[in-house]
């Protein structure tokens, strides 16, 4: 029996490393540059990813003879049995080093600390990840590094919301606003814009701005800004100012409320 092996001196990729980065929703959504700092494993400099000292190069291991594995047969009544195992010489490595390196001391990689500068795109998502190549652990054996993995959490914004590319918020309006219409100043993304409020709106409607959103992560144009305003019931009100709403809301007929009417206008028994 046997498989296929792996020649353990070949070149071998290096590990990849996972990290998180916080950002805010602005630079979520704009993208943005940042500097993360990393610590991996890079070639040693001083013998150059060999693990050997300067002047010295490894011996093939007589055991294995560089295949990092050697093979048991065993005469068992079924017949001959091999089996493969780690070579227990060179600890499955294929060469022996009988003089490391004082700067690595054999291992051929030095740990290090690394800032690396990341670009985020634009329209990236809570939880999303983004890979930059080559700047993982370094390979063995010549091979090429791994990659760095950020994993993006966005900390959530007082006002905004987001689903996809779209944003939304709610914006308080008062009575008055709502009865005879009003300009807006609504935050977005961009900074405010100027909205023109229709007379007579419900509270709980909602409009939209269109093209207020997140860019999309392909670069392909961007979503909408939705704005589900609600009436703020004022407080804290003088007595002038509560004789002047009793009078108003007695002027009032229920051809003024069509919902309020079609509501309690249910509970009516017939006779």
């Amino acid at each position: 029996g046997g498989g296929r092996r792996t020649n353990p001196n070949a070149p071998q990729r290096g590990e990849s490393l996972r990290m998180s980065l916080i950002l805010s929703f602005e630079e979520a959504a704009f993208g943005c540059e940042k500097a993360v700092t990393v610590e991996r494993l890079e070639p040693c400099g001083a013998c150059q990813g060999s693990g050997c000292a300067e002047g010295t190069t490894p011996e093939v291991c007589p055991d294995c003879h560089g295949t990092g594995t050697v093979q048991v047969r065993r005469q068992t009544p079924m017949g001959v049995f091999a089996t493969s195992s780690p070579c227990s010489r060179c600890g499955g490595k294929g060469k022996i080093i009988h003089q490391p390196c004082r700067e690595c001391r054999g291992a051929g990689a030095v740990r290090k600390r690394k800032t690396i500068q990341a670009s985020i795109p634009a329209g990236i998502d809570n939880g999303q990840t983004i890979s930059i190549r080559g700047q993982g652990n370094a390979g063995k054996n010549g091979g090429p590094a791994g990659d760095l993995l950020i994993t993006i959490t966005v900390r959530p914004h007082e006002i905004f919301r987001r689903e996809g590319t779209s944003v939304l918020c709610e914006a308080p309006i008062t009575f008055a606003q709502a009865v005879l219409g009003a300009e807006l100043e609504i935050p977005t993304i961009d900074g405010k814009v100027k909205y023109d409020l229709p007379e007579g709106t419900q509270s709980g409607s909602t409009f939209r701005l269109k093209g207020k959103g997140i860019p999309s992560i392909n670069g392909r144009g961007r979503g909408d800004q939705y704005v589900t305003v609600y009436i703020e019931t004022p407080r804290n009100l003088t007595k002038e100012q509560k004789e002047a709403l009793r009078k108003f809301a007695e002027t009032m007929g229920d051809e003024n409320y069509e919902e309020r009417k079609g509501f309690f206008g249910k509970g009516k028994k017939k006779r």
